[in-house]
C-alpha cells in the first residue's frame, strides 16, 4: 500500500510539474488568457520557413506545430505540414481544421509558417533536396488514403494530429516524430487496436487513444492515459511528458539543410 501511495504521489507531482511548464511557456509567448479573440488573433508569417523562390530548385518539407487556441494550448498542439517539389516557388500547406465544414483536409488553409491564431510554430521537421520530391509523392497519396476526410473530434481523436500521424505511418522514411502533447496522434478505433506506432518507425498499441503504449525509434518508450502520454526518448535524449510535449535535447528533424 505505501508503495502505491508513493508512486500515485510521484505521478501527480510529475502532472503538475509538467502543467506547470506549460503554463509558464505560454506566458512567456503570450499566449493563454489573453482575452483575444480568435478572429482577431494574429495569423501573419512566423519567418521561419525558407524562402521558395531563393530555394526554386531545391524540394522542401516541412512539419509545424503550435498550441491550440486559448486554453486548449495548454494541453495540446495543432500541427501542419508544407512542401515543395524542386522547380516551383511557393508551399503547399495540409492539415486538418475542425471547423472547416464537411472536408476537415484543409489544402493552403494558412500561410505555410504563419502564427497558428496567435501562436508561434515551431518547426519539428525539415527535409530537403535528394529524395525529397519522391516523398512528397508519397505523402500526397498519404493524405488521399486519410481514413477520416469528413470526421472531426478534438478529444481523443480523429484531429489533427491524427491525421499528421497517418502520414507519419504511411511515410516512415519522413522519421516524423509528433510530440507527447500532440493529443489525438494516438488514436485508433477498437477494430485496429494494433499497428505502427505514429512515426511508422515502432510498434503501438492503443484503445481509442485513451489507452495506449508506443514502442519505436522515435518516440522511445511512451504510455498513454486518457490521452496524457508520458515516456522516455531514447533517440534524442529526453523526457516526453503531456502538457508540454518535452523536456532535453532539441529533437526538430534535418536532413539536407545547410
Amino acid at each position: 500500500m505505501r508503495s502505491t501511495r508513493r508512486l500515485a504521489v510521484g505521478l501527480l507531482l510529475a502532472l503538475l510539474l509538467s502543467f506547470g511548464l506549460s503554463v509558464a511557456n505560454a506566458s512567456r509567448a503570450g499566449q493563454g488568457a489573453s482575452g483575444q479573440s480568435w478572429m482577431t488573433a494574429p495569423r501573419h508569417s512566423a519567418g521561419v520557413a525558407p524562402d521558395p523562390v531563393q530555394l526554386a530548385d531545391t524540394a522542401i518539407i516541412q512539419v509545424y506545430m503550435a498550441p491550440t487556441f486559448g486554453w486548449r494550448g495548454l494541453f495540446a498542439v495543432h500541427p501542419w505540414l508544407i512542401f515543395k517539389r524542386s522547380g516551383e516557388h511557393s508551399y503547399t500547406r495540409y492539415e486538418v481544421v475542425g471547423w472547416a465544414g464537411s472536408d476537415v483536409v484543409q489544402r493552403d488553409y494558412a500561410l505555410p509558417d504563419g502564427l497558428w491564431y496567435g501562436a508561434q510554430p515551431q518547426l519539428l521537421l525539415d527535409r530537403r533536396g535528394e529524395g525529397v520530391d519522391a516523398l512528397i509523392a508519397r505523402i500526397e497519396a498519404a493524405i488521399g488514403s486519410y481514413p477520416y476526410p469528413h470526421e472531426y473530434r478534438a478529444y481523443p481523436g480523429p484531429n489533427s494530429n491524427t491525421f499528421l500521424a497517418h502520414i507519419g505511418r504511411e511515410v516512415p522514411a519522413l522519421g516524423l516524430d509528433l510530440p507527447a502533447n500532440a493529443i489525438g496522434k494516438d488514436y485508433r478505433p477498437l477494430t485496429r487496436p494494433l499497428g505502427l506506432s505514429p512515426s511508422g518507425r515502432g510498434l503501438q498499441f492503443s484503445l481509442f487513444g485513451l489507452l495506449g503504449l508506443n514502442l519505436g525509434l522515435e518516440e522511445g518508450i511512451e504510455l498513454n492515459l486518457l490521452g496524457l502520454n508520458a515516456g522516455v526518448d531514447l533517440n534524442r535524449p529526453g523526457l516526453r511528458l503531456p502538457f508540454v510535449g518535452r523536456l532535453g535535447m532539441d529533437d526538430t528533424t534535418r536532413v539536407g539543410v545547410d
